[in-house]
């Protein structure tokens, strides 16, 4: 199965042999792939609506994979059952709030042994803070663009108490010092598009919140560092 380069990307940091819940698996592109490919043990793929369900289920079938994939509905990481033995947890294309809430909801189903894969659309900020809240170390972070969009890679594991500064929750631990093409060129084209808000705000009819407006002018103010 061929994968988008969004997906792709996230499977080179799947591990080796994991035992794999891929939550939000819309069509079970990335299960299927990787197992076909021999890179992971099993896989239960974890879908809220019925339509994707039916579609992954579908894809496995046709792939001749139900041996080794589970298609599950269920919310969020109500997916997972105990016997399943997960080792790694996939939340791929959805906002980091939205990604974060599963995880907080899912709490219950969490080992904490298990990698995390997430690969939020946008929000990466409320997402690291709840790694960092819930004992998380960032282990590693990709960032690419495909289709005009830029996405973000996060991968971590509990580990232990664990502290980001505030720039770092923004802008990733570890893609701030590496500073790579794709990094830097997303940071240019948010500097450009958080400049147009603080000049909308300025031409505004009404009144901006001042904590909103304080927050721009800080964001503007740590990416203009960051460029140099």
């Amino acid at each position: 199965m061929t994968l988008s380069k969004r997906l792709e990307r996230v499977a080179t940091h799947v591990p080796t042999g994991a035992r794999l819940a891929d939550i939000g698996s819309d069509h079970g592109y990335l299960p299927v792939a990787l197992v076909q490919r021999g890179a992971i043990a099993a896989a239960v793929a974890g879908e809220l609506a019925l339509t994707p369900l039916r579609s992954a289920e579908r894809n496995v079938r046709d792939n001749g994979l139900e041996q080794w994939i589970t298609v599950r509905l269920a919310n969020g990481l109500a997916a997972i059952q105990p016997a399943d033995g997960i080792t790694a947890i996939s939340i791929c294309g959805m906002g980091g709030e939205t990604i974060r809430d599963i995880l907080e909801n899912g709490k219950p189903h969490l080992s904490g042994h298990e990698r995390l894969i997430l690969q939020p659309n946008r929000g990466e900020q409320p997402l690291r803070q709840w790694l960092m809240e819930n004992d998380y170390r960032i282990l590693s972070e990709d960032v690419l663009r495909e289709n005009r969009f830029d996405y973000e890679i996060i991968t971590a594991e509990r580990s232990g108490p664990v502290t980001y500064s505030a720039e770092e929750l923004y802008f990733g631990p570890l893609l701030m010092p590496a500073r790579c093409p794709a990094f830097l060129a997303k940071w240019q084209r948010m500097l450009l598009q958080k400049r147009r808000t603080l000049s909308r705000f300025s031409q505004a009819q009404q009144a901006v919140p001042e904590d909103k407006l304080q927050e721009v002018i800080q964001h503007i103010s740590w990416i203009e560092k960051l460029l140099g």
